[in-house]
């Protein structure tokens, strides 16, 4: 599962920076006058969105706490570096000094490709009018079926507030190709009434390989981000329709609610395991029945019945009691609070809330 995520990571990473290593006859100043909007992501503490570090509980015959959530945290990571390439991507747009409507065609480093970006001014999606919309294709692409768009962006500036679509294959034919149909959306707001900033990311048509291959292969996600002051609230399901676990029942959502502290750089988070085709929102369900404590117990119990005594159970799954706390090392403990520090992040966890799985497996994007 993880090289097959660091494969999409370094892919998405290669459209960044194709508009910024694209050539002029000069290269122009980034303008600070640009419409495009200058923030477009939401920043997540490393505690809960970088991998797992070597801090663990040190238990022999114990699940290791970093074990538990290490894929928690890389799905949460992947979430954030695709709203962040976005913005990489308006850090290169505003090269062209983009303050007006207006139209550019350039060659892109990457692939040599000819591309056609496009901005215009009140252009009406996803049940609104926004204020702009900027359209970047691929020329030689656009007799396609998806009209060889890469990139679309709709916002505002005042509350900056908008959408953005990209579909790498189209930005970069060279790296990306492999990536076939992969899409992804980045919602942004600053007019959240709770929030200072929010995001939504989602990602479809993530490339299948075979189970043999790679099992536990991501299909889609789906997953926001909220910050008020220096708290951070995420939330979300990543799909993984072959995965397995003990026995041997294919598919399941890594479905997750965490919260965390950007500049104590703490966090606090519960996973679950709920079936990829399980229509089911309540977060009793996601997070209890289907907590990854209660499953691991359960798929045990389904593999070995009851040759394994429950006490051994229960050391093997000491680190999976709900919730997991983290600092900047990774893993701390499950279940107790080490600290007064998590109070605050403790008490927000019981309002978030993930998903609905076979939602989430069902996600599909497009351009308009």
């Amino acid at each position: 599962m993880k090289n097959l995520s660091l494969y999409l990571i370094s892919a998405i990473f290669t459209a960044s920076f194709i508009l910024g290593g694209c050539t002029k006859d000069q290269g122009p100043e980034i303008d600070d006058q640009s419409i495009l909007p200058s923030s477009f992501a939401v920043d997540i503490p490393d505690a809960l969105s970088h991998e797992s570090g070597k801090k663990s509980a040190e238990w022999i015959d114990t699940l290791k706490g970093n074990d538990v959530y290490e894929h928690l945290r890389f799905f949460i990571r992947l979430g954030e570096y695709s709203a962040e390439i976005v913005e990489d991507v308006i850090v290169g747009i505003r090269l062209y000094q983009i303050n007006q409507p207006m139209e550019v065609t350039f060659e892109g480093d990457d692939d040599g490709r000819v591309k056609h970006l496009v901005v215009v001014e009140e252009s009406e999606y996803d049940g609104r009018v926004w204020e702009f919309q900027l359209t970047l294709t691929d020329v030689d692409s656009e007799g396609n079926d998806d009209g060889g768009k890469a990139l679309q962006i709709f916002w505002d500036r005042n509350p900056i507030r908008g959408i953005a679509l990209l579909k790498p294959s189209n930005i970069d034919r060279v790296n990306d190709s492999g990536l076939g149909q992969a899409m992804f959306r980045i919602d942004y707001s600053e007019e959240d009434p709770f929030y200072d900033a929010t995001m939504m990311v989602y990602a479809s048509g993530l490339p299948m390989p075979t189970p043999l291959e790679e099992p536990y292969a991501m299909k889609a996600m789906k997953m926001f981000a909220g910050k008020k002051g220096d708290i951070i609230d995420v939330y979300g399901n990543s799909d993984h329709p072959n995965a397995l676990l003990l026995a041997g029942n294919p598919g399941f959502n890594w479905a997750f609610v965490a919260s965390g502290n950007d500049v104590n750089d703490l966090g606090v988070a519960e996973v679950g395991l709920p079936p990829s085709n399980l229509d089911e929102p309540s977060r009793s369900k996601l997070l209890g029945y289907y907590g990854i404590g209660a499953v691991f117990e359960r798929e045990i119990k389904a593999v070995w019945g009851n040759l394994v005594p429950q006490q051994i159970i229960d050391a093997y799954l000491y680190n999976t009691d709900a919730p997991g706390y983290f600092d900047s090392h990774g893993f701390v403990t499950a279940g107790t609070s080490p600290s007064a520090s998590y109070d605050e992040l403790d008490s927000r966890l019981p309002d978030l809330s993930p998903y609905n799985p076979k939602e989430v497996g069902n996600l599909s994007i497009s351009f308009k």
